[in-house]
Parts: structure tokens; C-alpha cells; sequence
């Protein structure tokens, strides 16, 4: 930063210094941790010379200090997982209903309501991309831009399918149903990491928006449709009043999920990101949320659990997240662990 030339390029300029901000973040909170382990030997040597009342009130005041240090060592703890190239970026989360039209329809926009509650929780900024309305109720498709730090870190422990079991609302006899949505994530990558697409490669359609946004975005041709011939890629992004800007977006989705497919292709892990979610049903979920005959959600790929399911569908979905990452970050579900009816 103390060179002459060092904002002649004010992008890459700003970069570094977010970059710089960022790891100093990461180690602030241990280095002020260990300070406070220091405390805590002074603290020791205390109570072993001391006596009586002082002695008991000595041990008081350490027993609190370290109560408090148990939540500041799990947060540290799981900042450690974090160290993938792409973990400190923003996430592209999408969600797709799987079959079952107005179930599963409805469980995607549940599922829509619950990221964006987490995102909220977190204080991350959330853009949403992309949203397609089912036939009669809730979402078939959507796709969330989730800005802040370490979004992608957290929201990859997402990806897989994931399934409802409850009594439906749709249902006039009350029956219980089964519904399976895909989520998908990748991260957003930046101008460090070069993806050329040769323009015969896209196909590029323009049409006027059909989801939410008011009277300029739907009476507009403003929403874009960017397909990747080669690979089969489709992106959509109909946010912004602007065909530009939503072509811009629809872009960087692109770019993004492209250079996760490159890879997977090199590492020759192609059910890393497409084949891990397999087929939208029963033998590829990562999830379930059972709201009937009892409450419970459970990962199937590290065992953890809870009954508070209307916590989690509100995005207190955190343990989730924190158990995969200290389980190794899984990709598959763990075939012990048994499905809950």
C-alpha cells in the first residue's frame, strides 16, 4: 500500500485492502483470545495463593470468565473451516421445486422464506435474482445473490435435496405428503478468475418479467435468459428494470457456475456440485423437515438434529451448518443414519 503506483488501478487497489481487512478480522479474535487465556493464568495463580473467601470469589469470577470464553472458542473454531479459495465470497443459492407441482411448489418458497431469514440473521445483504411462480401456489425456481463475508462458506453446507414431510394444506382429506427440493450453490467469483465464453457459445433471450418488482419491471422486455449451448447451462435473472444490468447478472451466475463445472471436471468429482444432488427424491436428500405425526429436522449426513423445526424454517439453521463443517464437510449422506418417516 506504500507504493507510488499502488492506486494506479483503484479496483485492484480496493481489493487488496478488503483483502487486508478481512484477514485482519479473521485474526483479531485470536489474538484477543489468547490474551484473555493469559488473563485466566494470572487468575490461577491467584486462587492458588489465596484463602477462604478470597480464594472462593477468586474461582467465581474464573469459573465466569471462562463461561464466557466457551462461545468465542466455537466461533473461532468454526472460522478455522473456512479456508476453501472461494469461502470468503458472496453465494448464488438457487432452489428448485423437484416433482409434485403445488407441494413441492409451496416447500420451495418455504425453503426461499427460511435462506433469507438465515441470510437476514447473519446480516448479510441478500439480491434476489430470479424467482419463477408454480402453477397455483409458492415457487418453482429461484435464485438468491447472498453478499457478506464467508457467504459461501457457510451457505455450500446447503447443497442437496431436501425433503418435507407434513400434513398438506392442499390436501382437502389432510393427508400426509412428501415433497423434494434441489438447492444449489456456488460462489461468486470476482475479476481474478478469468472465464472466456465465446459468443457463438450463448443463446440470449429477452422477455418481459413475470415475477415480482412493480409496473416498470413487468411491462418491459427487461428480464434475460442466458443459455450456454455447450454445457446446457441456463441462467435467468429478471431483478433489475434494467436489460442491462440483469444481462450483467445473468452473467456472472454463469461465469460463476462454469468455472465450478471446470472444477469438477478436473478434479473428476462431477456429482461435487450436479450429480451429489442426483435425482430430486428420495435417495439423493441431505435433509429432512418432518412437521407430522411429530417435529423433527435432521441432516443425514452428520446426524445432527432438532425438534424445533418452526426455529429452523424461520433460518435458525446454524447448527446445520456448523455440524458439517466440523464433520469434514460430507458431500453425500451418511448411509447409517436413518431416514425419519
Amino acid at each position: 500500500m506504500g507504493e507510488p503506483t499502488f492506486w494506479d488501478n483503484s479496483d485492484k487497489a480496493q481489493q487488496h485492502i478488503a483483502k487486508l481487512n478481512g484477514l485482519k478480522r479473521a485474526i483479531a479474535p485470536v489474538v484477543d483470545f489468547r490474551k484473555r487465556i493469559a488473563d485466566i493464568e494470572v487468575m490461577v495463580e491467584l486462587i492458588e495463593a489465596s484463602e477462604g473467601a478470597e480464594h472462593d470469589q477468586y474461582a467465581a469470577e474464573l469459573e465466569q470468565q471462562v463461561n464466557a470464553m466457551v462461545p468465542e472458542l466455537d466461533t473461532i473454531e468454526i472460522a478455522s473451516f473456512l479456508t476453501g479459495q472461494f469461502d470468503k465470497n458472496n453465494a448464488i443459492l438457487s432452489i428448485q421445486a423437484g416433482a409434485g407441482g403445488t407441494e413441492s411448489n409451496d416447500w420451495a418458497d418455504i425453503l426461499f422464506r427460511m435462506y433469507n431469514r438465515w441470510a437476514e440473521r447473519r446480516g448479510y445483504t441478500i439480491e434476489v435474482q430470479d424467482v419463477q411462480p408454480g402453477d397455483q401456489a409458492g415457487i418453482s425456481k429461484a435464485t438468491l445473490l447472498i453478499k457478506g463475508e464467508n457467504a459461501y462458506g457457510y451457505c455450500k453446507a446447503e447443497r442437496g435435496v431436501h425433503r418435507l414431510v407434513r400434513i398438506s394444506p392442499f390436501d382437502a382429506n389432510q393427508r400426509r405428503h412428501t415433497s423434494f427440493c434441489a438447492v444449489d450453490v456456488v460462489a461468486e467469483i470476482n475479476d481474478e478468475i478469468k472465464i472466456d465464453i465465446p459468443e457463438g457459445e450463448l443463446r440470449i433471450d429477452v422477455y418481459r418479467s413475470s415475477g415480482k418488482g412493480g409496473q416498470g419491471v413487468n411491462t418491459t422486455d427487461s428480464a434475460v435468459r442466458i443459455t450456454h449451448i455447450p454445457s446446457g447451462l441456463v441462467v435467468v435473472c429478471q431483478n433489475e428494470r434494467s436489460q442491462l444490468k440483469n444481462k450483467a447478472s445473468a452473467m456472472g451466475i454463469l461465469k460463476a457456475r462454469l468455472y465450478e463445472k471446470k472444477q469438477d471436471e478436473q478434479r473428476a468429482e462431477m456429482d461435487r456440485f450436479y450429480g451429489e444432488k442426483g435425482e430430486i427424491g428420495w435417495g439423493s436428500q441431505i435433509r429432512s423437515y418432518v412437521l407430522q405425526p411429530y417435529q423433527m429436522v435432521k441432516d443425514l449426513r452428520t446426524g445432527v438434529e432438532t425438534s424445533d423445526t418452526q426455529g429452523v424454517l424461520d433460518g435458525d439453521i446454524d447448527r446445520f451448518v456448523y455440524g458439517w463443517l466440523r464433520a469434514g464437510s460430507p458431500r453425500h449422506r451418511n448411509k447409517d443414519i436413518k431416514v425419519d418417516e
